[in-house]
């Protein structure tokens, strides 16, 4: 009797937890709370596991920036029944704590899942990093066959982050890489990707710092 009874009241008070976490967590969303919803969201995963929660977790996590947290929530082992939030997350805090490498073999995953210029945009520029130049031009080329005109990309080396066109965004990296490719010989032809980036939107900063520093070394060749 006592075992049944203290087995009775244990489950009453888990569900009665939940069904506060639930609504607390649905409150702090409604106030924009992300302590609060992160809050709400551990207590809800010690409560009742559940792998969709705690992907939810991680994405939580990264969109604010917190990115070790995310990385500590789902781990960054590759599973090939893993969500595609739970990818992205690996993905996109990876690539935030200057592992380009991991971020890129992440971003690949979703690319084979569902292939997007955007991806492969943020795919292309990894490879760029890290140097791996052909791997690079494969899907800045498939970028450039597949972007539309509405497509943008964001950048965040001034002061106030601003979006430029996404085919601009390409034809810029593409110019980034055929440079590395050889630093000498393909300078004009960097440059003239660059002035095609800077027609399609000529406030494109990062394209203009680059043709301006091509510039310059020219200059003093």
């Amino acid at each position: 009797m006592l075992v049944m009874t203290s087995f009775s009241m244990t489950s009453q008070t888990k569900s009665e937890l939940l069904k506060h976490y639930e609504a607390f967590y649905k409150q702090m969303k409604s106030q924009g709370d992300i302590d609060g919803v992160i809050n709400a969201l551990t207590h809800l995963q010690v409560l009742a596991p559940s792998q969709a929660r705690l992907d939810t977790l991680a994405y939580v996590y990264v969109s604010e920036g917190k990115n070790l947290q995310a990385l500590n929530t789902i781990g960054i082992e590759k599973n090939p029944n893993d969500s595609d939030i739970n990818v992205e997350v690996k993905a996109l805090a990876l690539a935030a704590l200057n592992e380009p490498k991991q971020a890129a073999e992440f971003y690949n995953i979703l690319f084979q899942r569902k292939p997007t210029p955007q991806l492969a945009y943020a795919i292309a520029d990894l490879n760029a990093q890290v140097g791996d130049l052909e791997a690079a031009k494969a899907k800045i080329e498939y970028g450039l066959a597949n972007v539309k005109d509405d497509m943008k990309r964001a950048f965040y080396e001034t002061q106030q982050p601003y979006e430029t066109s996404l085919k601009a965004a390409f034809l810029y990296l593409k110019a980034l890489v055929l440079f590395n490719e050889d630093k000498n010989a393909n300078v004009e032809s960097a440059l003239v990707l660059l002035n095609r980036a800077l027609v399609i939107d000529p406030n494109f900063n990062m394209a203009k710092l680059s043709k301006d520093a091509l510039l310059s070394r020219k200059k003093q060749e």
